[in-house]
């Protein structure tokens, strides 16, 4: 191997002044991008949640983050409970969520969590079904399969309550989101479920004489779907949330005028989420989303909104979700936009932030 000597002899000193400039600019640049931060977000399949994989898709989440100068990458997980627990440890900058899970999950573990837009609200999507019986106070004795701790059984325990009833009256089985459709097709003896689409609509449709006896269009605005966020990020890095907000908004607005570009959009999502058009347009008919960022706003302000969360917060506590430590529903605090807090002042982990909704409903963003 020859090796090429460098010599200086016609290497002047304008020249290497510029060597160094260029040297220099290189190493900041080196250390610049290993200093830069990919915010991951996750979510996983639900007909709320498929236009965030859609806006990345689609070069719409780029164009954002480019505006704001920062780098999101959004994360399809197959485990919706794994990605809760990945945004807890840390893993996730953000998580598409049932907003009880936040509070649940996060938040009861001391993770100050920040929900920080609202997408939708479940209006039918979640629901009671049986093979035996047609209303709630029928099911007084029986037993209920169902996911347990979660949304599903948040669902039966306010069915419940509004017939009189209370989750001592009924008896639950835990069997997971991906065992309880095939279980309820497949054996006569799971005669009462509660679940969520697309299994709810698999589960109804399929089994001669299932019949939905509740559904959350009774509890309208009650099962909210979410993005988190960690608060120390969006109160150190706001720009993230700009980008993230901005992009959805843009993406909601695709989804929503319809004609050719919206309805590509819709056969997009139900390719993604595993359907066909009409199972994911039959979903998207039973889902409240907030396509306008002004709807959105109304909710997180709303005090309606704070009546809800004290029916979650009571559910969740009467269930255990709280933990050990936890005496009472006040044991975690609840912030809301206007400085209400619900719960604990000196232990707030769960944090409503409308004003990046409040930034795109005026155009802000």
């Amino acid at each position: 191997m020859v090796t090429k000597k460098f010599s200086l002899k016609n290497f002047s000193v304008g020249k290497m002044a510029s060597a160094v400039a260029i040297a220099a600019a290189l190493l900041t640049g080196a250390v610049g991008a290993a200093e830069a931060k990919t915010y991951k977000f996750g979510y996983n399949i639900y007909v709320g949640f498929m236009p965030y994989g859609w806006m990345a898709q689609n070069g719409i989440l780029e164009k954002w983050a480019k505006k704001y100068g920062v780098d999101i990458e959004v994360i399809q997980v197959n485990d919706y409970v794994g990605g809760i627990n990945q945004f807890t440890a840390g893993e996730l900058d953000g998580m598409a969520v049932a907003s009880m899970d936040g509070l649940t999950i996060p938040a009861a573990s001391g993770v100050d969590t920040t929900i920080m837009l609202a997408g939708d609200f479940s209006n039918g999507n979640d629901g009671i079904l049986s093979k035996k019986v047609s209303d709630i106070k029928s099911l007084k004795g029986e037993t209920i399969h169902l996911f347990e701790l979660t949304v599903s059984h948040y669902l039966l325990s306010r069915a419940l309550e509004l017939n009189g009833m209370s989750l001592r009256d009924v008896k639950t089985v835990n069997i997971t989101d991906a065992d309880i459709a095939p279980a309820y097709l497949g054996s006569d003896e799971l005669v009462h479920a509660v679940a969520w689409n697309p299994m709810l609509l698999q589960m109804e449709t399929k089994v001669e004489g299932s019949k939905r006896i509740f559904d959350s269009a009774s509890t309208p605005e009650e099962i909210v779907d979410v993005m988190l966020m960690h608060t120390k990020t969006v109160e150190e890095h706001p720009e993230v949330a700009k980008a993230f907000v901005g992009a959805w908004y843009e993406t909601m607005e695709i989804m929503s005028k319809g004609g050719f570009v919206g309805e590509a959009m819709i056969a997009d999502l139900a390719d993604a989420s595993g359907g066909t058009v009409p199972e994911y347009k039959a979903q998207l008919d039973s889902t409240k989303m907030y396509y306008d960022p002004a709807e959105a706003l109304d909710l997180m302000n709303s005090k309606r909104h704070q009546k809800t969360w004290d029916f979650v917060r009571t559910f969740s506590y009467d269930v255990g979700l709280f933990g050990e430590a936890a005496t009472s529903a006040d044991f975690i605090g609840i912030e809301f936009p206007d400085g209400t807090v619900l719960g604990d002042k000196d232990n707030i982990q769960l944090r409503i932030n409308s004003s990046f909704t409040e930034m795109a409903a005026k155009g802000e963003l």
